[in-house]
């Protein structure tokens, strides 16, 4: 059938920088990936965003990536070489309702409230927010990144409600910037 979407999705981990050493191929969530490799240096995607995290059980930071090559792990903003668990990114495609995403100034849903749908490289430019206490994501898949313009700490936000910043893995309210994946 030539309308058939090859939806596997794959993900390549090297110990090495540049596609080097001991390599491990993953088609699937896996909570605890240290039995394949000690460290990782580089990674290629081959289908599918994935969320890789630095401790097992999906925990520690976390990084976002989208298909392509990555020789280094600074290509990915890694702290470290510790990638010990990774999960698929589902349900990435989008409606674009155009309230797409709601952020709260306080705990939640409490205090100021603005509606997005566009990617945003500088939340407090834009909204003049600070801090992100509370948020609801109603269509899509987003990134929060502790920093401006993409940069920083990474969290992942599916659809659903979040009602204080622990709940998507923040130690604090800072959002710096956000965007939505769109990449299969």
């Amino acid at each position: 059938n030539i309308w058939a979407m090859n939806l596997e999705m794959k993900i390549t981990f090297f110990e090495e920088k540049k596609f080097q050493g001991r390599c491990y191929n993953c088609s699937s969530d896996c909570a605890d990936l240290h039995t394949y490799f000690g460290r990782c240096n580089s990674i290629r995607v081959e289908s599918g965003v994935w969320v890789i995290y630095e401790r097992p059980n999906y925990k520690g930071f976390q990084y976002i990536l989208s298909p392509g090559e990555y020789a280094d792990n600074q290509q990915w903003m890694a702290f470290n070489d510790n990638v010990k668990s990774c999960r698929t990114v589902k349900n990435v495609r989008s409606l674009h309702t155009g309230r797409d995403l709601r952020l709260y100034e306080r705990p939640d849903f409490g205090g100021q409230m603005v509606e997005c749908s566009d990617d945003c490289s500088s939340v407090y430019d834009t909204y003049k927010l600070r801090e992100v206490y509370s948020c609801a994501v109603t269509d899509g898949v987003w990134i929060f990144y502790d920093l401006p313009n993409y940069r920083g700490r990474q969290y992942l936000l599916e659809r659903g409600e979040y009602r204080q910043h622990v709940d998507w893995g923040a130690s604090s309210p800072g959002v710096g910037s956000f965007r939505r994946i769109t990449e299969f």
